[in-house]
């Protein structure tokens, strides 16, 4: 057995600890990795610490190497940057992106690693698991040339959405947040930017992960007839009400659901999670991806950071947790 790692564990709703960890030696396939960054996804993980998973929920948003249950304790997590210290020769020194928790340093199947692309840092690196999240909403819903797209809700999600949509040919994107502050993270992105109260209408396609009720009202208002609203938010244990009313039925609108868990079917059959991650870290090639990154906190302050996050008195995107280099 390896010395003793640390990691981060919600004990119960609202509040959380770094644990020690006692990690096996790694087998002849299996890698050790040291970490170099995790990132928070704002959006499910603080759901999982307020303990907002709904019982229904907790086998389909188990995360790949997560500890313990919902609501807790539970070590949970999904976007992690480590080295390889131990492992295949051809993975041995190499930065390499997992579906792992907060942790310190890890052993998984070798297979669970992605390399990552030396011209992609570690911190950017973290963005993988929320670009392949983008990249599956557009292989379920792709644009046609000249399609004009919206993107309602300018979080990690949504602002992934509207950069890899910014390289579509002709394709006119639009990104919609209440916080003013996304004006300039839009502008980074190179895409068009509004209130919700002033968006364009008459869209072809809407994108929406507010995850908010007020968002997939308005995401519905901007269609033109026979257009598509691709729901990308999670919700957890909050009902939701769809105005199924009004035009809906007449201009023969659609709302479909695209979620990461599984690969869209678009692409089952020819790409695996494993092609769909390395895609997407190839894409984090893209330095405007920078704009996503908020801060970055050491990780024995993460059960600071992770109640100002859920409360929402920390503000901004992506927050990078940091390990001793």
């Amino acid at each position: 057995m390896s010395p003793t790692e640390r990691a981060f564990w919600v004990v119960s709703p609202g509040t959380g600890e770094i644990r020690p960890e006692t990690v096996p030696d790694p087998n002849p396939d299996e890698v050790r990795v040291r970490t170099l960054r995790s990132g928070v996804s704002r959006g499910t993980e603080t759901l999982v610490f307020r303990g907002a998973v709904p019982a229904s929920q907790h086998t389909a948003m188990r995360a790949p190497y997560q500890e313990g249950d919902f609501p807790g304790p539970v070590k949970y997590g999904y976007l992690n940057v480590g080295v390889v210290e131990e492992g295949p020769e051809e993975l041995r020194g190499r930065t390499v992106f997992c579906l792992y928790p907060h942790q310190t340093g890890y052993v998984v199947p070798a297979f669970a690693v992605v390399p990552v692309p030396e011209a992609v840092p570690p911190s950017r690196a973290v963005l993988a698991g929320t670009v392949e999240t983008a990249v599956n909403a557009l292989w379920d819903a792709p644009p046609l040339v000249g399609d004009r797209v919206t993107v309602v809700g300018g979080g990690m999600v949504g602002c992934s959405v509207a950069r890899l949509l910014a390289g579509f040919p002709g394709v006119e994107v639009e990104l919609l947040d209440v916080d003013p502050a996304r004006e300039e993270t839009a502008a980074a992105l190179d895409v068009g930017f509004a209130h919700p109260d002033a968006a364009k209408t008459g869209r072809d396609l809407v994108f929406h992960a507010s995850a908010t009720e007020a968002g997939l009202r308005r995401s519905l208002e901007l269609l033109r007839p026979e257009g598509t609203v691709v729901e990308l938010s999670w919700y957890g244990d909050r009902e939701v009400t769809v105005p199924l009313g009004a035009g809906f039925h007449s201009g023969r609108l659609t709302v479909r659901a695209s979620q990461v868990g599984m690969v869209a079917p678009a692409r089952r059959s020819s790409r695996s999670y494993a092609d769909r991650v390395a895609l997407a870290l190839d894409l984090l090639r893209d330095p405007a991806f920078d704009a996503l990154l908020s801060a970055e906190h050491p990780f024995e302050r993460l059960p600071e950071v992770l109640p100002d996050l859920a409360s929402g008195s920390l503000a901004g995107l992506c927050h990078v947790i940091t390990y001793g280099e």
